[in-house]
């Protein structure tokens, strides 16, 4: 698949969670979607949310905890074939709680759909994700 429709399509995949549009959600997921988020365990939540039935668990799970999320994804960078790198930031408060700070995500694609993704809490740690430094050049590590 161009890399550029992986991009186009996972920032479509941002701009349905913020419209909180689930349908246009799922239909830019896999049904076999696996979302690992940070924030599960607020929602009391330990595994990651898998397929269709586990995103729209998720959407109900951030009503249920957050006043407002707002993930904002600032730069998509295609890595590697299947790969999207998201550098943004998160805006979110609810439950006693405020998080407003740097973030990424890493998204995989498979057949034009949103197969996994990751939330991050840093763009340090996405960076180091898929193999880069914090200048955005490949990292050899140990």
């Amino acid at each position: 698949m161009d890399r550029s429709v992986n991009t186009e399509q996972v920032r479509a995949v941002f701009d349905a969670f913020a419209a909180r549009d689930a349908v246009r959600l799922l239909e830019l997921v896999h049904p076999e979607i696996e979302f690992h988020t940070v924030t599960g365990p607020l929602a009391e939540r330990s595994e990651p949310y898998r397929g269709h039935a586990g995103l729209t668990d998720y959407l109900r799970d951030v009503a249920l905890v957050w006043e407002e999320l707002r993930p904002e994804a600032q730069e998509l960078r295609d890595v590697g074939e299947d790969t999207v790198l998201v550098l943004g930031r998160v805006y979110a408060w609810g439950s006693g709680r405020v998080i407003d700070g740097p973030a990424g995500w890493v998204w995989r694609m498979r057949d034009g759909l949103a197969v996994y993704g990751r939330v991050y809490e840093s763009r340090g740690e996405a960076l180091a994700a898929v193999g880069l430094d914090e200048q955005g050049r490949g990292s050899s590590g140990p």
